[in-house]
C-alpha cells in the first residue's frame, strides 16, 4: 500500500484551471468570535436528508451540521483534503482505498463516530435499500463494497481503477450519518439531524427560518468561530436581494441576476463583496421518451431546432446569468465540443431561419403539421428557471407548438422529476464537485438515477463505459465528444445555456471565498464575522 498523490489522481482538476481558481487564503487579522450569520435562501428544504434530495435548499443549511469523509479544500479548490478521514492509502492496483478516521469525533447525540457509521452511510448512498432514493448512486459504479475492518478504518473495494473516485468521494452531498439512526429507520434523517459538524440543529419554522448554533464539542479545536447561522426562507428573488441590501441578511449563497447585482453595488459600495465564479451548471430540457410524442426523435429534434441559443444568451444574460452556449460539458473544459463541432448539431447552428424551416418540416413529417400541445414543467424559482422557461415556450410558438408553462414548488417539482410524471421539463445538471465526465455525463446513461427522461441508447452507454476507464487523455476526449454528439443529435436532452453565478455577501464575512458551485464550501466552520 502507498499514499496516493492527489495531483496525479484527480485528473478532473485539469478542466478547472481555465474555469476557476481560489486564491490561497491567509488571515489578515485575528478571527473574531461570535455573531450569527444571516442567510437568505429561496425556500424550505423538501426534507433534511441530503442523501435523498437533490437541491441546494437542503445542502446549504445541512452542510453546517455534518462532515464528509473527504472534502475539497475550502481555501484551495480543487485540492482534496481529509475531513473525517485523517489519512488514506490506495493499493498498487488502485482497487482498494483504506481511510483512517480521526478518533474522538462525536455526533451531536454524544455517540462516538466509528468506521461502522461511515460504512453504513456509504452503503446507504451506493447501495440504497428498497424505497430509499439515492440520486447520486450512479456516481459510484466503480464501488464494489464498503466495509469497516477496524473501529477507525473504512475500506472501499472498487470494481476497476477509477481516476474519478476521490473527487466523487469528496462530493459535498456525502454527509456522514450515524449508523444507529440509519438502522433505526431509513427515513429518520428526513425529519431529524444528527451529525458531527461544527453547528448543531436548533429549530426549523417551515416557511420562515431554519437555525443552527455552535457545536461546543466540535472535533476541530477552536472552531467554529461563529455562534450560529440563521437561514431566512424568502421565495421571491427580489425580496432576497432586498434583504441583503437592507442588512436583514448577510448573504445569498446561490446567486443574483447581473442587473440586480449592479444596483446593489451602486447602493452599497464596499459594504458588499461580489464574486463571479463560473458555474459548471447548465439548464436545458428533458423529455420523457416513454410518452408520446416524445418517443419520436423528429419531435424532440424539432423542439431543439426552434430555440435560437445565441439570441437566448443575449436576452437572458443580464436577467439571469445564463449566457454561455455549449454542449453537455462546460465549454472551458478539455472534453468540450468546439464551437465548430457544436454548430453541426441540431439547434446549435447559427442560421436560425434554416433551423426553423427544418423544425417545421420534421413536425409535419411526424404528423404534427397543425401543431402540438403539452406541459413544460418548471420549478417556481425565478433565477434562472422561470426566465429560461418563458423564453423557450415563446420560441416553440414559432413552429406551432403550444407549451403550457407549468410551475411547481421545489418539493413537488423534485417529486415530479423522480417519478417521471412529466412530458417535458426544464432540467438543470452539471457538476457539484470537480467536473469530471463521470459525474457530468452519468445522467445520460440508460437506467441512471438522474436520467429523468428514461431514455436508453446502447451507443451512449458504450461510450460512457469506455471513457470512464480510458487512461489515454486524447482518446478519452474523443469518446466524451462522441457521447455528447449522440445525445444531442437524438435530442434525448436538449441543451439550454451554461450559467455564470454571481454571489453577493456582506463585507463583514471573512475567511470565505465562493467555489464554482453554490453547493460547495457551505460548512462555514472557519468563517468569521467582523463585529464592528
Amino acid at each position: 500500500m502507498h499514499r496516493m498523490k492527489l495531483g496525479a489522481l484527480v485528473l478532473s482538476a485539469v478542466m478547472l484551471i481555465g474555469l476557476w481558481a481560489a486564491p490561497s487564503v491567509v488571515l489578515a487579522e485575528e478571527p473574531q468570535r461570535g455573531g450569527v450569520l444571516r442567510v437568505a435562501i429561496a425556500g424550505d428544504p423538501p426534507s433534511l436528508d441530503m442523501h435523498q434530495e437533490q437541491t441546494f435548499k437542503v445542502l446549504i443549511p445541512m452542510s453546517t451540521c455534518y462532515n464528509t469523509l473527504l472534502r475539497f479544500d475550502p481555501h484551495g479548490f480543487p485540492k482534496i483534503i481529509g475531513d473525517l478521514a485523517e489519512s488514506w492509502e490506495a493499493s498498487e492496483d488502485g482497487l482498494t482505498y483504506t481511510f483512517k478516521l480521526h478518533e474522538g469525533v462525536k455526533f451531536h447525540s454524544g455517540d462516538e463516530l466509528t468506521g461502522a457509521d461511515v460504512a453504513a452511510t456509504w452503503n446507504k448512498i451506493v447501495f440504497p435499500p428498497s424505497g430509499i432514493s439515492s440520486p447520486r448512486k450512479s456516481f459510484f459504479q466503480m464501488v464494489e463494497s464498503v466495509e469497516a475492518p477496524e473501529k477507525y478504518t473504512v475500506a472501499f473495494k472498487l470494481k476497476y481503477p477509477s481516476a474519478s473516485f476521490l473527487s466523487f468521494a469528496a462530493h459535498p452531498a456525502n454527509l456522514i450519518y450515524s449508523k444507529k439512526y440509519i438502522d433505526k429507520e431509513p427515513h429518520w434523517y428526513k425529519h431529524n439531524v444528527n451529525g458531527t459538524g461544527p453547528f448543531t440543529f436548533k429549530k426549523w419554522v417551515r416557511g420562515s427560518t431554519l437555525e443552527v448554533e455552535r457545536n461546543p464539542d466540535y472535533f476541530r479545536e477552536g472552531l467554529p468561530y461563529m455562534d450560529g447561522a440563521k437561514y431566512f426562507m424568502i421565495k421571491d428573488l427580489s425580496a432576497r436581494a432586498k434583504s441583503v441590501r437592507s442588512g436583514r441578511t448577510d448573504v445569498e449563497f446561490r446567486g443574483f441576476p447581473p442587473s440586480e447585482v449592479e444596483a446593489m453595488k451602486k447602493q452599497l459600495g464596499d459594504q458588499i463583496t461580489v464574486r463571479y465564479p463560473k458555474a459548471m451548471i447548465q439548464w436545458g430540457v428533458a423529455f420523457n421518451v416513454t410518452q408520446k410524442p416524445f418517443d419520436d426523435e423528429r419531435v424532440r429534434k424539432a423542439l431543439s431546432l426552434a430555440i435560437d441559443r445565441y439570441d437566448m444568451a443575449k436576452t437572458l444574460a443580464p436577467l439571469s446569468g445564463l449566457e454561455t452556449v455549449g454542449g453537455l460539458i462546460h465549454p472551458d473544459a478539455p472534453w468540450a465540443l468546439t464551437p465548430e463541432e457544436l454548430q453541426e448539431l441540431p439547434g446549435l447552428g447559427k442560421d436560425h431561419e434554416a433551423n426553423l424551416a427544418e423544425a417545421k418540416r420534421l413536425l409535419k413529417e411526424a404528423g404534427y403539421e397543425k401543431g402540438l400541445r403539452f406541459d413544460l414543467v418548471n420549478r417556481s424559482v425565478k433565477l434562472p428557471y422561470i426566465d429560461l422557461g418563458v423564453y423557450i415556450v415563446s420560441a416553440w410558438k414559432k413552429i406551432g407548438v403550444e407549451a403550457e408553462h407549468k410551475l411547481e414548488e421545489s418539493a413537488t417539482w423534485s417529486k415530479t422529476r423522480k417519478t417521471g410524471n412529466f412530458a417535458a421539463m426544464i432540467d438543470p445538471y452539471g457538476s457539484s464537485a470537480a467536473g469530471d465526465p463521470d459525474e457530468v455525463l452519468v445522467k445520460f446513461q440508460g437506467g441512471a438515477s438522474a436520467n429523468w427522461g428514461k431514455f436508453s441508447d446502447p451507443k451512449v452507454d458504450e461510450l460512457f463505459e469506455m471513457q470512464k476507464v480510458e487512461r489515454d487523455e486524447q482518446k478519452r476526449i474523443e469518446q466524451v465528444k462522441e457521447l455528447q454528439k449522440q445525445v444531442i443529435n437524438n435530442a434525448y436532452w436538449i441543451p439550454g445555456l451554461w450559467w455564470t453565478r454571481i454571489e453577493v455577501r456582506s463585507s463583514k464575512i471573512n475567511n470565505y471565498e465562493p467555489h464554482h458551485s453554490h453547493w460547495m464550501n457551505r460548512r462555514l466552520e472557519d468563517v468569521w464575522l467582523a463585529q464592528n
